[in-house]
């Protein structure tokens, strides 16, 4: 059994030339069988013509002699009968297997030239010859020789067909078959979690086109492998930290003659606080577990965008009344938008949350509206310590924290703006960040005022 892909298409190419040229002979053949006898015969009747005026120029005096050397001459063998119909044969081999019919040696002993039909075996013509002074009937045969020698001619260029056309089909088959090697290779070394693998190529068809989306699929593999490291690396990094502390203090508690009984409650709010701080870490990581799986509810409702960012600056009053941040609301009543409240509701607290958080005491915070035929935009602007322009392509993946640019004393794990990003994205709208150091920060975001899923 053939199990190579290299094999089966040089046998396969093998099989259709080895098909092809014996088919093309045989239809050819029988195309132009017709015109091959009737050629030969105007040969032999013009070769004929030739040994009747030489005969009759030349009147030798030994017929059977002078006819012996035409048929050497001419190479066709020549049947010649009498008005009796005796026959005298001569050829160059002495074969006499050519059978004529009675009724065409009448018809040429009458004076008429005479072809043989195109289904007949051989051929051959007939016609009129004055021998020796009575009037014969001159039959010439298509010589054996020369249909051996074109027999042979065809057999030579087929076979020669055959051996060019199986080094091309060799040649071929291996320009064919090296890339998709190659790619087999390229798969296995992935299969193995090497997805660093890139194929060289500069072919512009299909097997190109092929090769270059394998690159393309191994580069975002490569990405997705170094995503998920990242991933495990902050999440680990997330939890360690709470961890360390929370393990620390209650060692530390258990101990009486480390702790003191003042210091106890503080011990026990920085537990508490940690706790808390891991309890918000996992409920954000089932939140995008959810959200990027297809079976996260989504449950539009028609309702008032801008009740709804009202209720939230009233929800986050205590934060920024603490810090003495005025709110400013610059938004027409009754928007009405289709989408899923709850999720938006989400997006919101985060944006305003962060806000508050990255701003300073007596700042101030913008929240602005505004409608076109087909879509919302609100903006959230504050007047906070601002992100570096390096940074704002990276403030929505998972995990990543400005810390070189904002206070450390803040808590946070770096979802919460992931997180709003992904929400946003499923409203088939769109968020993006504007921001300078020490000038402030604003979030828009796009949103669809009709949401279709």
């Amino acid at each position: 059994m053939i199990k190579t892909l290299y094999a089966r298409i040089i046998f396969t190419f093998l099989a259709v030339i080895i098909f092809s040229l014996l088919s093309s002979f045989f239809i050819g053949y029988s195309f132009f069988k017709k015109d091959i006898n009737h050629i030969g015969q105007n040969d032999m009747i013009t070769v004929g013509e030739e040994i009747s005026s030489l005969y009759e120029q030349a009147v030798p005096s030994d017929g059977d002699a002078f006819i012996k050397r035409m048929v050497k001459l001419s190479a066709y063998p020549i049947h010649l009968f009498d008005a009796s119909g005796n026959v005298t044969f001569y050829g160059i081999d002495n074969r006499n297997d050519l059978a004529i019919a009675p009724e065409a040696v009448q018809q040429v002993l009458r004076g008429q030239i005479y072809r043989s039909p195109g289904e007949a075996e051989q051929t051959f013509v007939g016609m009129p010859f004055r021998f020796e002074g009575e009037p014969h009937a001159m039959f010439m045969q298509f010589s054996a020789e020369n249909e051996n020698i074109i027999n042979r001619m065809m057999l030579l260029i087929l076979i020669l067909g055959l051996l060019i056309g199986s080094l091309c089909i060799l040649i071929a088959a291996r320009y064919l078959v090296k890339p998709i090697q190659t790619l087999t290779v390229a798969n296995k070394r992935i299969a193995k979690g090497d997805f660093d693998v890139e194929i060289k190529t500069k072919r512009a068809d299909e097997m190109g086109v092929l090769t270059q989306s394998f690159n393309e699929m191994a580069s975002e593999l490569k990405q997705l492998e170094q995503m998920r490291q990242d991933f495990v690396s902050n999440v680990s990094h997330e939890i360690q930290t709470p961890l360390t502390s929370i393990s620390g203090f209650a060692m530390a508690m258990k101990n009486n003659s480390l702790v003191a009984e003042n210091d106890r409650h503080y011990y026990l709010d920085i537990i508490i606080a940690e706790s808390g701080r891991l309890s918000r870490l996992s409920d954000n990581l089932l939140k995008l577990a959810s959200l990027d799986s297809e079976h996260h509810p989504f449950e539009p409702i028609t309702y008032s965008l801008d009740e709804q960012i009202r209720q939230i600056v009233v929800t986050c009053e205590p934060q920024w009344s603490a810090k003495k941040i005025r709110i400013d609301l610059e938004m027409a009543d009754a928007v009405k938008i289709t989408a899923d409240q709850d999720q938006l509701n989400q997006v919101w607290m985060n944006l305003l949350g962060n806000s508050i958080k990255f701003t300073p005491d007596n700042g101030h915070i913008t929240i602005r509206m505004t409608q076109t035929e087909d879509d919302l935009f609100l903006s959230i602007a504050d007047s906070g310590i601002g992100i570096a322009p390096e940074q704002l392509e990276y403030v929505f993946e998972r995990f990543y924290k400005t810390d070189s640019s904002r206070n450390r004393n803040i808590s946070g794990n770096g979802l919460g703006l992931a997180i709003a990003k992904k929400i946003v994205t499923l409203h088939q709208g769109s968020i993006a960040m504007e921001s300078q150091l020490g000038q402030g920060t604003t979030v828009i975001v796009q949103l669809p005022i009709q949401v279709k899923k």
